[in-house]
């Protein structure tokens, strides 16, 4: 039978209890945190990632051997019916411990309900799965496919004695407990699903209330200007001469942290550095630090969330500003490629007006920076609460960076008028400009 590889294979890759130690960890971690760390976010991604594409694999081997039907009444082939039933027992079975082992771990619901591009990873996945579980019409079904196993248990154990279905009926047997445990077990979840999909549809309706709030305003923000900062006309300091410099002086994996003097924008950040970029280097530069650094347009050296989202950028977009600090990482080479290699997997993203660092589907400015590199060698960045939000804004982002050793300030640009500096003085005139703590 095609469908008993498929199901084996499902079987063997399905994540198990003994084998999620870690997972379990960074769940206790972020539940007492109240948010994921971006490496524990991409750790629990891709096991759950993992997780849905053997049960899609599940659902599609009982699809087509059962037609779309959960339990046939009268199955004509016990081979067919001892395949669909297991790949039934076994959907159940994951599911009900994903269930349980989230059910006091709101953070961590919520963490796999949020889509993510990346791992193509759609929103409210968890919920579905959820309500999957629990919906009566499913589990009426379950049961009546578990009466005819037992109906008819030992012709399906006679089965064994097929080379090709024995591993299947030790499934079978060794599934044989999970019917009572469900049955005692339905009620309960059904009405903690009810609990979890109200409180989801609140917290999931104020978030998009708030984000439409935050993306009018702060589209309308970015787009205004101080008035009497500049004299009328005034271009940026930071020209296309100044921008040919930058190109010629900049490394990959350097983050730039800028400012444009007259934005309204800077009213409402805190401090005086309010925005950040990452610089992604030449094609030759990105080839030098080793790895498989994807091949991009030549022009597109910028990485950057603005208000348009996350985006790749030449210069002459990033670099349409009034002063800036490069701060370049002290990690090797991989390790830099590697935040290059996190930076770039978020590009498409949205902007995030709302500034909700514990979700990903969203980046502002710095949380581009935070999850590109949070995690790679010894970078550990701290969010810190503003408003009621954990968040990095961009001047603690440089006392971090700085004060750690993770990053130097190698240049200053337009602090005082148009100097240029470089060296050791640049640090001294980045501590002189905000409220450093380095």
């Amino acid at each position: 039978m095609k469908h008993v590889a498929t199901l084996l294979a499902a079987a063997a890759a399905l994540p198990r209890k003994e084998n999620l130690a870690d997972c379990i960890e960074d769940i206790t971690r972020a539940e007492a945190r109240g948010y994921f760390l971006p490496n524990e976010d991409e750790r629990i991604r891709v096991l759950y990632a993992r997780y849905l594409a053997v049960r899609t694999s599940l659902l599609e081997c009982l699809s087509d051997v059962l037609s779309g039907q959960w339990s046939p009444r009268q199955p004509t082939d016990l081979r067919e019916f001892a395949v669909a039933y297991a790949a039934a027992c076994l959907l159940v079975r994951a599911a009900s411990y994903l269930i349980d082992l989230t059910e006091n771990a709101p953070v961590t619901r919520q963490k796999l309900d949020e889509p993510e591009s990346r791992y193509q990873l759609s929103a409210k996945s968890f919920t579905q799965i959820y309500q999957s579980l629990t919906t009566p019409r499913r589990w009426w079904g379950f049961f009546d496919a578990s009466s005819f196993y037992q109906a008819r248990r030992a012709d399906i154990l006679a089965l064994r004695a097929d080379p090709e279905l024995s591993l299947v009926v030790d499934l079978l047997q060794a599934e044989e407990g999970l019917v009572e445990i469900c049955r005692q077990d339905l009620l309960q979840k059904r009405l903690s699903y009810r609990i979890h999909s109200f409180l989801r549809r609140r917290a999931s309706g104020y978030r998009k209330v708030m984000f439409e709030l935050f993306k009018l305003s702060g589209s309308s923000i970015a787009e205004l200007k101080q008035p009497f900062v500049k004299p009328a006309g005034a271009g940026k300091r930071v020209d296309a001469e100044v921008r040919a410099r930058l190109e010629r002086f900049l490394q990959p994996g350097d983050v730039l942290v800028t400012r444009h003097d007259d934005a309204l924008s800077n009213l409402f950040l805190p401090g005086f550095w309010p925005h950040a970029a990452f610089y992604l280097g030449t094609g030759a530069q990105r080839a030098a630090l080793g790895g498989e650094l994807p091949s991009l347009a030549p022009e597109l050296r910028f990485l950057e969330s603005k208000r348009d989202g996350v985006r790749l950028r030449p210069a002459d977009d990033t670099l349409q500003v009034d002063c800036l600090v490069v701060l370049r990482p002290t990690l090797s080479g991989a390790h830099v490629a590697t935040a290059i290699e996190r930076g770039l997997s978020h590009a498409g993203k949205l902007y995030d007006f709302i500034f909700d660092f514990t979700a990903s589907d969203r980046l502002a400015c710095t949380e581009l920076v935070y999850r590109a590199y949070h995690g790679v060698g010894p970078v550990q960045f701290e969010l810190q609460s503003y408003a009621g939000r954990n968040c990095l804004s961009a001047e603690s982002l440089i006392n971090q960076a700085v004060g750690q050793g993770w990053f130097e300030p190698v240049l200053v640009f337009g602090l005082h008028g148009d100097a240029w500096t470089q060296g050791p003085a640049a640090r001294q005139i980045l501590r002189d400009s905000f409220a450093a703590t380095f």
